[in-house]
């Protein structure tokens, strides 16, 4: 009697490294739900994610917490930036497998630490929150692109670690210039 498996639902096949669920899984948080790769711009269109996670990472108890969330999914980007650059460039989707344009992560997850610099500024009045929505958000693409020190060598840190790292730091400086606006805001009105 013949067996009704297939030769090529044979368990002895080595599996395809393409069709892998966790690299599919890892490109779709990386590129943001896909948006790092299909949108012109991904880096800046993916960090508008950022904008969400913030409103949710507000719903939290304390800035305890939200700091807490927020090393959480940075240290978790670490391991599915790696995962995805290789897959991207496994599957031929990206050139290099050194910080792909496509992966966004590392902006979505870094602009809520520019906003956790001032919370207060973003829950004031629509008008003055939405000023304070968009410094924020152009602090941190300033900052992203422009890599001041030691963006730029952190940059050349291994796979995921330097994808990841580069923006924490950007962030970081975005987000001190951030709280002097509003500290400076504050101090004027």
């Amino acid at each position: 009697m013949a067996s009704p498996m297939n030769q090529s639902d044979s368990f002895d096949e080595p599996k395809d490294p393409t069709a892998s669920g966790a690299g599919l899984m890892a490109i779709l948080l990386a590129t943001g739900f896909g948006v790092g790769l299909k949108m012109p711009a991904p880096g800046t269109f993916g960090a508008l994610w950022g904008i969400p996670l913030w409103l949710g990472l507000q719903q939290l108890p304390s800035l305890g917490w939200q700091i807490g969330v927020l090393s959480a999914i940075f240290l978790g980007g670490i391991p599915l930036c790696t995962t995805a650059a290789r897959e991207l460039l496994l599957r031929g989707w990206s050139k290099t497998g050194k910080d792909p344009q496509s992966i966004v992560i590392d902006e979505y997850a870094t602009v809520p630490i520019v906003y956790a610099f001032s919370p207060a500024a973003t829950t004031g009045s629509f008008s003055s929150t939405i000023m304070w929505w968009v410094l924020g958000f152009a602090l941190h693409r300033l900052f992203d692109i422009s890599k001041p020190w030691p963006c730029r060598k952190l940059e050349q840190l291994p796979e995921g670690l330097g994808i990841m790292t580069d923006d924490l730091v950007a962030a970081l400086y975005a987000g001190l210039c951030y709280w002097g606006c509003y500290w400076a805001a504050g101090a004027i009105f």
